[in-house]
């Protein structure tokens, strides 16, 4: 028997016929402010002003020059992640590989500016970084990409455990190996070997802003246009919705599961080959790990897999991230660290949560009466022999149609 008494009020989801626009707008903007309400009850245990932190990581990310160019550089490689995460995502193919293409891209790119030397002109050097970047990418998620689609492998598995397999191999080729990415004369402490000033990103003025940036917002508007106005864009969307119209339709299922996840370890990748051009220079394992492929799955999922929804919402995290760092020289106050991670955490997790009631809201009801046992069906029945009452006659038999006269008979 149910514990529920019956007649009780309960709660129940109702899927959603239509998605309302401005649940749209307001799910993320709550699952943000929800997580600010964590982040404070975990700032005031701690003792220390919510208020006071929160105001210092608005100045130090947003309000000064300085700092919010910090934040677009913090925010370069989470556009590209976040795209990466949003193009895989929103056809239901989820790619958590990011990190793993991302070192692989870095080493891509890394090994072909090392291999080209500085007699290269610059604009060529570039352009090969990029590409060996997005090669890279496109290579450790191609192993997942062909199991998905021909064997029905997950691809969650598989490109989360290579993951690991690419950060070890980074760290092999620098720290236990004398390979090709690894400086000779560096004898106190393993390291990468710089890549030569041709190949690195041009820098604007004084700031950490370099190309990089400006190759993730064409990459967005890109991905956007693809997406939205072309063939291939237009069999991803039916794929995504049911894979079964698709096949219906015609599309191949495979190659849509192939161009998704190669655009998506592509677009990984090529964060890796900006990381090495406009920031470390180098193929440096221990400033590569920085979780940047982890973080593009909350960029993603925060923006619902727009890609012009995905630069702002890189901004947004990108300016969490230096701020974190801005706090430890908050006057007063010994602010960890890792309180820009537990703010991505919580983020990600509200805005999961909240996707639930986009797709569908709550309703209450009453539990339904129980069914009548054996014996209740039984106890208003006349007893074996016992005529049944005057005032209960029998039911009348349905009317059926009438029979047929004999010269209607065949």
């Amino acid at each position: 028997m149910s514990g529920r008494p019956a007649g009780a009020r309960r709660l129940r989801l109702e899927r959603r016929s239509r998605v309302a626009p401005w649940l749209l707008v307001a799910v993320p903007a709550v699952s943000v402010a929800a997580a600010l309400a964590v982040g404070a009850v975990a700032l005031r245990l701690i003792g220390l002003d919510p208020l006071t932190v929160y105001r210092e990581m608005l100045r130090s990310g947003f309000t000064t020059w300085f700092g919010f160019t910090d934040t677009l550089s913090s925010a370069t490689p989470l556009i590209l992640t976040g795209l990466a995460a949003a193009v895989a995502f929103r056809f239901h193919l989820y790619n958590v590989g990011a990190e793993g293409q991302l070192y692989v891209g870095a080493i891509a790119a890394s090994g072909v500016a090392l291999a080209l030397g500085p007699d290269v002109p610059q604009a060529a050097a570039v352009v090969a970084v990029i590409l060996a970047g997005m090669a890279g990418g496109m290579l450790w998620i191609a192993v997942p990409a062909l199991t998905r689609a021909w064997l029905g492998t997950s691809e969650i598995i598989t490109t989360l455990l290579l993951n690991y397999v690419a950060l070890y191999l980074m760290r092999y080729l620098i720290f236990g190996s004398a390979s090709f990415w690894r400086d000779p004369t560096s004898t106190n402490f393993p390291q990468g070997l710089r890549i030569p000033a041709a190949a690195e990103f041009p820098q604007y003025g004084t700031t950490r802003i370099h190309l990089g940036l400006l190759v993730a917002v064409i990459a967005a508007v890109l991905v956007h246009v693809a997406l939205t106005r072309t063939r291939v864009g237009y069999e991803l969307r039916v794929y995504g919705d049911s894979p079964a119209a698709a096949r219906y339709a015609g599309i191949s299922v495979r190659r849509a599961v192939l161009v998704a996840l190669l655009a998506s370890g592509a677009l990984a990748g090529l964060a890796g080959a900006g990381e090495i051009a406009g920031r470390a220079r180098q193929l440096d394992p221990q400033g590569l790990a920085l979780g940047l492929g982890y973080a593009g799955i909350i960029v993603a999922a925060l923006a619902r897999y727009n890609p012009l929804s995905v630069m702002l919402v890189a901004v947004l995290l990108g300016g969490i991230r230096n701020a974190g760092t801005a706090l430890q020289s908050l006057p007063g106050a010994r602010v960890p660290i890792a309180i820009s991670t537990m703010l991505e955490g919580a983020i990600l997790l509200f805005t999961l949560g909240g996707e639930l009631f986009v797709r569908y809201r709550l309703r209450t009801g009453r539990s339904p009466q129980p069914a009548a046992g054996p014996a209740e069906a039984s106890a208003g029945a006349p007893a074996p022999g016992v005529p049944a009452s005057p005032a209960e006659p029998p039911p009348a038999s349905a009317p059926g149609p009438a029979p047929a006269s004999r010269s209607e008979q065949p």
